[in-house]
């Protein structure tokens, strides 16, 4: 083995950027076979050195250095801040200071990776001081945290979720020889006796590698001082692991166990232990009022929110605990079938506080919902979805009482209509955000009225005018209702409209005229929008970032050379706008070099010409959607990607020109790349082998 000694060991690279191109060659490679020792390994003239991420470095725990694995190349910096024979960083500050620094980049893991690579101080102070780690619950879970809690001593912030790739633990930890036992142990006095499966046959071999109660037991172990956890779709945990860390994350505020099978006793030994202000139980379908109520009685004062759904056992008994223990909270989100009137207006009364709540409860009727206008005057957000059981005189109520509501979305609410709309617009003075879906009796008069009632609020201090107005599925409001939006909500800043199919360019025109601050528009299937609205607005919104016009036909390129001239776009998505050719997406590409995510598929007559012109103008481009382009070849990517060198998401699928050629430039022209979605017929083998973690193939076999 070679140790590298001073900087003439550095064959030079780039003499302008002080970057270096290390070239080790020793035998056959292995994990143990070659070593790379940072600054503080290497001679009195070497400067500190700087390994990045790319050169596919692990830490060795035992002896603070680093193993180079599947590659003998690696390029290294000499840092800013170092001269040679000197090390100005690590000699004149002290380590609170440079730990100070570290705690400023924490919120990036890619920083601290980099951070941790320097030299052996700065990678001791990344384990004591980083606080937060992402990891998926698959794999080989177990041991991947009991790595991590050893390594990293200072966490406060894990975030575990089943759903992240396998490949993601990988990099941490090599596949395991043998499979884990199919059969799950659980506690016996756990409580969860309900939640044990007769028969383990019909368990899946991902199952069998989820996080388990000894995992968690782990990380309870080693993360004393933990605040926030997240476990999201956990199968094999169950009240043993929770018991677990309530017994020694006594500092626990955030629990999030969105589909995991735990039971009532782990849930109650959280309540005794843990002053929780944050839990979040979505599809927990073990647990029962008991646990909630247990829970409720025990840290009920500190909760501030809490959100229930898909939970078969939950019941009304479990929000009159609530509405008893919880005089605090803040924030409810519930989607049951099994709460009633009773339970609503129990919290309504026991929780003046509550500033937020969210609802999917096809069982609540007009009495709960006055309830809520009578006795929750500080609520700011008030979501209804499918809602069929209530009517205008319970959102009456709401508008009548709750003067603070910021924040409206009703969704799929069948008996709403304009009148109750206007008692919002009238009673409501403060409201922000207004999304109305698939609520078929609001037509054009109800939306008028929240536009009429914006002037208002400029005579009132402290108070700001609509500023966020969605309109999905809405096909009975016509132009007069944007008119009067255009006129009184000067400030709006997103416009979201879906199958509005009598909204026209006249409509829009006006909201461009009249709301010069738009940041956002979206427009979907508006099959009235054309050329001459998409014009106004690249004309009139010279703040406009995010465009969508998917499959508005009638949009064509004149409209997006506008766009190109007039509006700073980040994000466009012109997808089924068959109209748009090589002409409107050039505009684009050179008008908008902040670009950043596109969407251009479905578009018929785009060729390589246009590829070539976002290659050339859009270099911080970071996702491109180019599925069902049929145009478009290899020699169109090849240029694209020589360019665009900073593209993490390509989606191409059903673009018969491009082959297995154009899909390896792609993954050889973009470093940065994290997902291709293509057809795996086109992938080469050699393409599988080389990008296997970052291929996403379309499922063509149903």
């Amino acid at each position: 083995m070679r140790k590298i000694t001073s900087c003439s060991e550095f064959p030079l690279f780039d003499s302008a950027s002080n970057w270096f191109l290390v070239v080790i060659e020793e035998g056959p490679l292995d994990e143990d076979s070659i070593k790379i020792f940072t600054s503080d390994r290497v001679g009195s003239s070497a400067p500190a050195v700087s390994i990045l991420p790319e050169a596919k470095l692990r830490p060795d725990s035992a002896q603070n250095n680093f193993s180079l694995h599947r590659s003998t190349r690696c390029l290294c910096r000499t840092p800013y801040f170092s001269m040679r024979g000197a090390d100005l960083i690590n000699t004149k500050l002290p380590e609170d200071i440079v730990a100070s620094i570290f705690l400023r980049i924490a919120g990036s893991k890619s920083d601290c990776d980099a951070f941790s690579l320097v030299c052996r101080r700065w990678l001791a102070i990344d384990r004591s001081f980083r606080a937060t780690i992402r990891i998926g619950g698959s794999g080989r879970a177990d041991d991947v945290i009991s790595l991590l809690v050893r390594r990293f001593s200072g966490l406060r912030n894990v975030y575990i979720d089943e759903r992240l790739p396998v490949s993601s633990v990988h990099q941490i930890l090599p596949y395991p020889s043998r499979p884990r036992s199919k059969r799950r142990r659980v506690n016996s006095s756990s409580g969860d006796h309900h939640l044990i499966k007769s028969s383990v046959a019909g368990e899946s071999e991902f199952e069998q590698f989820c996080l388990t109660d000894v995992g968690l037991s782990s990380l309870a172990n080693g993360c004393q001082a933990l605040q926030n956890l997240c476990l999201i779709w956990c199968p094999n945990l169950t009240s043993s692991g929770l018991n677990s860390i309530a017994e020694n994350c006594k500092f626990l505020k955030s629990l999030d166990l969105q589909g995991c099978y735990i039971g009532d006793q782990g849930l109650i030994a959280i309540g005794q232990n843990c002053k929780l202000q944050d839990l979040n139980l979505k599809f927990c379908e073990g647990l029962t009022d008991t646990g909630l109520v247990g829970l409720a009685r025990h840290c009920g004062r500190s909760l501030k929110s809490l959100g229930i759904a898909a939970c078969a056992w939950i019941t009304d008994v479990t929000l009159e605990a609530v509405a008893f223990h919880c005089s605090s909270l803040e924030t409810l989100s519930l989607d049951s079938e099994l709460v009633m009137n009773k339970g609503l207006i129990s919290v309504a009364q026991g929780c003046r506080a509550l500033k937020g709540l969210k609802l999917q409860c096809i069982n609540i009727t007009d009495e709960a919902l006055e309830a809520v206008g009578s006795f929750c005057s500080s609520l700011e957000l008030l979501a209804l979805y499918s809602f069929q059981r209530f009517t205008d005189r319970g959102l009456s109520a709401v508008g009548n009482g709750c003067k603070n509501l910021r924040d409206l979305t009703l969704s799929d609410c069948y008996y709403i209509s304009d009148i109750s709309l206007e008692s919002v617009a009238r009673g409501c003075p403060k409201l922000k955000r207004l999304e109305i879906n698939g609520c078929h009796h609001i037509e054009t008069f109800g939306v008028e009225n929240i536009g009429k009632s914006c002037p208002y609020v400029h005579v009132l201090k402290d108070v700001d005018e609509l500023l966020d107005l969605a309109l999905l599925y809405c096909p009975r409001i016509r132009n007069s209702a944007l008119h009067e939006i255009s006129r009184g909500c000067l400030h709006l800043q997103a416009l979201d409209l879906v199958d509005c199919s009598n909204i026209d360019d006249d409509a829009l025109c006006s909201i461009a005229k009249g709301c010069r601050n738009l940041k956002k528009l979206h427009i979907r299937r508006c099959y009235q929008v054309g050329d001459h609205g998409v014009i106004s607005v690249g004309e009139n919104c010279v703040s406009l970032t995010d465009l969508s016009l998917r499959f508005c036909d009638r949009v064509g390129d004149e409209a997006l050379i506008a766009i190109g001239q007039g509006c700073p776009l980040q994000n466009l998505n012109v997808s089924g706008c068959h109209q748009i050719t090589n002409a409107g997406i050039t505009a684009i590409a050179r008008g908008c070099p902040g670009l950043i995510c596109l969407d251009i598929s479905v578009l018929q007559n785009l060729k390589d010409i246009a590829l070539a012109e976002l290659g050339e103008g859009c270099p911080i481009l970071k996702e491109i959607v180019l599925s069902h382009c049929r145009q478009i070849t290899d020699a169109g990517l090849a240029h694209l990607v020589k360019g665009c060198t900073r593209l993490e998401t390509c989606h191409m699928v059903y673009c018969p020109s491009v082959t297995s050629s154009g899909i390896a430039t792609v993954i050889s022209g973009c470093p940065s790349l994290k997902k291709l979605l293509v057809e795996k017929g086109k992938v080469s083998e050699r393409s599988k082998r080389r990008a296997s973690t970052i291929l996403s193939y379309l499922c063509v076999d149903l």
